[in-house]
């Protein structure tokens, strides 16, 4: 069954800060060909792809609004154009916003959170399928989505809209992964915990993490790279055996 190689392509949405970029930077490293998605920051995009390019990879940076099919079509066609074959895809784009109990989550708030984590994703994943699988042409590859450890505690107090997205992520990464498998297709799911990233200044508490650390049992916050690593192993052949799996990155929680 073909399987992700390095030296194929990989798409990394919301590649531009934090797990992303730490992914992508680590991605070219083991050889793959990277597309940085980003939505608005370009230069910070491009400071990425500068990384990769000055360190002898290859990559590209490629705006994108997960939530726009369109967008996403136009980003794997060119991806595929400029950098060959797709064979990895990490759906790693994703949104919170303020802290607040479940009862002060309104609509609005509720479908900008899952615009992004939910069906962004599902768009990402459509479009990666058609240009990966065997029964149309292609050499098979890699999907990793990235949760959070909120889909398993709720976020209570905090973001439950956010992690009920993750959840839906979760059942999603696990019904794709057993239909796609026998297409040449692995589909798996890291987990991260309390992550030292910017995304908590997002949510209105940009020390968070500090703050939780006395509840992680390796007693200290992740690094994006921590969660790289195992998303870049997911990505290669190493992890030729797992299908619908979950990497929990989360120090213990």
């Amino acid at each position: 069954m073909a399987q992700s190689k390095s030296g194929s392509a990989v798409i990394i949405t919301g590649a531009s800060r934090g797990i992303g970029a730490a992914t992508a930077i680590l991605a070219a490293q083991q050889g793959f060909s990277v597309c940085v998605n980003y939505l608005k920051n370009a230069k910070a995009a491009e400071q990425v792809v500068e990384n990769i390019v000055a360190n002898g990879g290859t990559a590209i940076s490629v705006a994108a609004d997960v939530a726009d099919p369109d967008d996403i079509e136009k980003m794997f066609a060119r991806a595929q154009l400029e950098l060959g074959n797709i064979g990895g895809l990490v759906n790693n784009a994703g949104i919170l916003e303020l802290q607040t109990d479940f009862a002060g989550i309104n609509l609005p708030r509720l479908r900008r959170i899952l615009e992004t984590n939910v069906i962004g994703a599902f768009n990402c994943m459509q479009a990666g399928i058609k240009r990966m699988s065997v029964l149309h042409g292609g050499n098979g590859g890699s999907i990793v989505n990235v949760s959070s450890v909120a889909a398993r505690t709720g976020a209570p107090h905090e973001y439950v809209d956010y992690a009920a997205s993750k959840g839906a992520l979760d059942a999603m990464t696990a019904g794709v992964a057993r239909e796609v498998a026998a297409e040449g297709i692995r589909v798996n799911t890291v987990r991260p915990g309390f992550i030292y990233t910017d995304m908590h200044a997002e949510g209105g508490e940009p020390g968070r993490v500090d703050r939780l650390v006395s509840q992680i049992p390796l007693q200290r916050g992740g690094k994006a790279e921590d969660v790289a690593k195992a998303i870049v192993w997911l990505l290669s052949d190493k992890a030729s055996y797992a299908v619908g799996t979950c990497i929990d990155v989360t120090g213990g929680v």
